[in-house]
């Protein structure tokens, strides 16, 4: 279980700098960082780059939920912590080949938060997960990313 959530936390790191810095930092460099934070743990480091690749990949439609769920909030008004965090989160609720359990993704993205955002921030997160999370579709039919 705490591989899973260093990758997360891992991922979150890499998508909060990309956010920040909108010159993408180079692959090798990008691939070297999460080996380091990952303690070269193989199952660690391509769950990392799963979580990363697959919210980069989709980061337009899944910040076009995160528009719509999240009432009187732009994404450019949320936390950089907190909206990465989110990514993260839909990427799992949606996207995920390996469909975590709904009370797992929502843990695991409230404790980022807890780490990473304000003190409001766990409540931000966890309100608005659990309202795509209602709306999840059956796992019958997921992306091959992040298997």
């Amino acid at each position: 279980m705490f591989r899973r959530f260093r990758a997360r936390e891992v991922a979150l790191q890499l998508l909060f700098q990309q956010d920040q810095n909108k010159t993408p930092m180079p692959r090798k460099a990008l691939v070297a960082f999460v080996h380091q934070r990952a303690q070269k743990d193989p199952e660690t480091v391509a769950f990392c780059l799963a979580l990363f690749d697959g919210v980069l990949a989709r980061q337009a439609a899944i910040d076009a939920v995160l528009t719509a769920t999240a009432q009187n909030w732009r994404l450019t008004r949320m936390l950089p912590a907190d909206r990465n965090v989110l990514r993260i989160g839909v990427f799992e609720l949606l996207h995920a080949a390996k469909f975590e359990p709904i009370p797992v993704i929502l843990n695991e993205a409230i404790e980022l938060a807890r780490r990473y955002g304000s003190k409001d921030s766990p409540a931000f997160v966890n309100g608005i997960l659990d309202r795509i999370a209602k709306d999840r579709p059956s796992p019958a039919a997921p992306d091959k990313v992040g298997a």
